[in-house]
């Protein structure tokens, strides 16, 4: 499912997620255009600092996600375990705890508080010679694969 550009969309389409489906875990993945051959793991969502307008030209009341939410929210799976277990043809793969403060990390926080952590976010570069949709997808399968069984093993 492709996510809008927008605080209040992102946010609605996140809880309908959560709500509708009822998933195990949601795995989002967003583009970061400044990584030029780099997947970034990404280990929490922030909950404030929201300050940079969106596509409608809006920001989120208070700069926040969740006004009554706690100040970050850590997802279940750990990313930095992942980060050192795997690697992918082509493309380097990093470990971060700090997604930004845009659309990206408030759809994480927000899926992390409705999933009661049980959410991942995969910052992806745009595609180029260099990575190539192909090479995208086989890394992305890896990583997804690896982080359910690691979810899986959790609950074990």
């Amino acid at each position: 499912m492709q996510l809008p550009v927008v605080y209040q969309k992102a946010k609605e389409q996140v809880f309908k997620i959560w709500m509708t489906l009822q998933p195990l875990l949601t795995v989002h993945v967003g583009l970061a255009p400044s990584a030029k051959a780099l997947i970034i793991l990404e280990q929490c969502g922030k909950n404030k600092g929201y300050q940079e307008m969106d596509a409608c030209g809006f920001h989120p009341e208070g700069g926040c996600c969740m006004l009554d939410g706690p100040e970050k929210i850590e997802s279940t799976i750990n990313m930095k375990t992942l980060w050192k277990n795997i690697s992918v043809e082509g493309i380097d793969i990093i470990f971060s705890r700090d997604a930004g403060r845009y659309i990206c990390d408030f759809t994480y926080y927000t899926s992390l508080y409705h999933g009661n952590g049980r959410a991942a976010f995969i910052h992806v570069p745009p595609l180029s010679k260099g990575v190539t949709a192909d090479c995208l997808g086989k890394a992305l399968q890896t990583i997804i694969l690896e982080m359910l069984k690691q979810w899986g093993e959790e609950r074990d």
